[in-house]
């Protein structure tokens, strides 16, 4: 049996710096920043980071793929991150479910700085908004949904030396597509674990053996029943590994000799945890 304790998820962020000095020079030409997280680790799937980086702006954080998640849970993070002033929504950015809201909330959050251009002249000035999330949480689609697709607009603007795309999505909202690729700074292999489960981090990386493994030992402490009644298996006291084994026996994934697939069961469990067929799962809670 191979070792799964030792596997760690490892890559090599090097374009960090260039990331972070982009956002830096962006953040004057925007009005607030949406932060897009997975709702079912809402910790793991961001940068903490831009805690700092984004401080001086107004912030709405789009807790994306909330029908894969535990609908109290997200609750909480929603009241959580309002008690830290920071606005928040449920929302599916691949359906559009619920980002019928994201409108009304970006004016509510923005309403001093739409009543300051109004006193200005200019009550017809657009709200502009950078977009900022690490792979997989669904920035791109989220951009995609807002704008209807295609609708980009290219515009020089002044004190920045490169040329940047702003999306325009109608009812006075912008939105600028942040460059390259932010991906969480963490010490902690749980949290490396947490992006594999979800995909964030490609299987290749680190086995679909070993992420099953991991997945397979936080089910069978919080979720235990789901695995049950999904496998048709019982849960008891056994190492992850052999649940692995269960479920490749339930399902009748055998090569030859009658040795059970492990390989095959873990792809089909990793499969069906991200497309929800394990129910509303969340893996962290505020």
């Amino acid at each position: 049996m191979a070792d799964f304790q030792k596997q760690t998820v490892q890559w090599f962020p090097g374009h960090m710096a260039k990331t972070r000095r982009e956002i830096k020079e962006s953040l004057p030409l925007v009005d607030a920043v949406v932060e897009i997280v997975d709702a079912r680790i809402p910790i793991s799937s961001r940068n903490p980071e831009l805690d700092e980086l984004t401080q001086s702006k107004p912030r709405i954080i789009l807790l994306n793929k909330f029908d894969l998640a535990d609908n109290g849970a997200t609750k909480q993070w929603i009241e959580y991150y309002k008690s830290q002033g920071i606005a928040a929504l449920a929302c599916n950015c691949k359906t559009g479910q619920n980002l019928n809201q994201f409108d009304n909330l970006v004016k509510e959050v923005l309403k001093d700085v739409i009543q300051n251009n109004i006193d200005k002249g200019m009550p017809g000035k657009a709200l502009r908004l950078m977009v900022v999330g690490i792979p997989n949480t669904g920035k791109s689609t989220f951009i995609n949904r807002m704008s209807g697709r295609n609708k980009l607009k290219t515009a020089d603007i002044p004190g920045v030396t490169r040329m940047q795309q702003w999306i325009v999505c109608g009812n006075g909202i912008e939105l600028l597509d942040t460059p390259g690729v932010l991906w969480p700074k963490f010490e902690d292999p749980a949290v490396g674990d947490k992006l594999a489960f979800i995909g964030s981090v490609k299987d290749e990386i680190l086995d679909v053996e070993t992420i099953a493994v991991r997945l397979l030992k936080i089910l069978s402490e919080d979720y235990k029943e789901r695995l049950e009644e999904r496998y048709k298996i019982m849960v008891g006291d056994e190492e992850p590994y052999e649940l692995l084994e269960k479920i490749g026996e339930a399902r009748g994934m055998k090569i030859k000799g009658g040795e059970i697939d492990t390989e095959r069961a873990a792809n089909t469990l990793l499969d069906e945890y991200r497309s929800g067929m394990l129910g509303r799962l969340t893996f962290e809670r505020p």
